[in-house]
């Protein structure tokens, strides 16, 4: 029997260093646990060029410590090619949405399917806010909803 490919998941929010590599590390580490790291890739990024190059913001780092879950990613921009060969891409709000869907409509044969990750969570909260102008609790917010949202993707596509 051939090895099927790997299904492909990137997450996406305006800076890439608060809200889309906490879900990138959610989800990373479900699929670990659940010894499915192989039928996976995985990787996050930002609808804007405010902060490629630098590390996921601190009070996010902190925040996935005190959970016990590892984070390491450097911010990059989304880019053509991600829409060619990512099969989900996830983001958190309607302007990140807004954005990702102008970025991909000039793209022949976009594969990615483009959605809310908020659109999984079994509470029925939609918006995944930016934590960047908040505080410690607003990170934590963040997690919660990510772990509760990424568990439902991932119970529907595995």
């Amino acid at each position: 029997m051939a090895a099927t490919a790997p299904k492909s998941v990137l997450f996406v929010c305006l800076g890439n260093i608060c809200r889309s590599p906490i879900a990138e590390a959610v989800f990373r580490k479900l699929v670990t646990d659940e010894n499915a790291e192989n039928q996976w890739r995985i990787d996050s990024a930002a609808t804007s060029t405010y902060e490629i190059g630098n590390p996921p913001d601190y009070r996010g780092q902190a925040c996935m410590r005190k959970h016990g879950i590892n984070m390491n990613h450097i911010a990059r921009q989304v880019t053509k090619d991600d829409f060619l060969s990512f099969d989900y891409v996830l983001c958190m709000d309607e302007s990140n949405l807004r954005d990702l869907k102008r970025k991909a409509s000039p793209i022949k044969n976009c594969k990615a399917k483009i959605e809310l990750l908020g659109s999984y969570d079994p509470q029925k909260r939609l918006i995944i806010e930016d934590p960047y102008y908040g505080n410690d609790e607003d990170f934590e917010t963040v997690y919660q909803q990510c772990v509760r949202c990424c568990k439902s993707f991932l119970e529907k596509y595995s």
